[in-house]
């Protein structure tokens, strides 16, 4: 169980946690945002499990879904560390 902790650690560490900053180079003219946005979709896509190949209407409610999950996992996990606390 330790050897799987610390090979999640080392996993998670390299994980560029860089500040991303804008780029003022958008293409600017007409058609210019729409491959932004396709690239933006791609990224949720692969963020989200079973996002890959869904349409961006079913991708956001998939989204919306999964954001409601984690959040249910956090409440779940602090409950069960509030119950576990050590008493002082």
């Amino acid at each position: 169980m330790k050897h799987m902790e610390s090979r999640r650690c080392k996993e998670f560490s390299r994980v560029k946690w860089g500040r991303r900053t804008r780029r003022s180079d958008h293409g600017g003219g007409a058609g210019g945002g729409g491959r932004s946005a396709r690239m933006k979709v791609k990224k949720l896509q692969r963020l989200i499990p079973g996002g890959k190949g869904l349409q961006p209407d079913r991708l956001f409610l998939r989204t919306a879904d999964y954001i409601l999950h984690l959040r249910l996992q956090v409440n779940v996990l602090q409950a069960l560390s509030k119950i576990y606390q050590p008493s002082i």
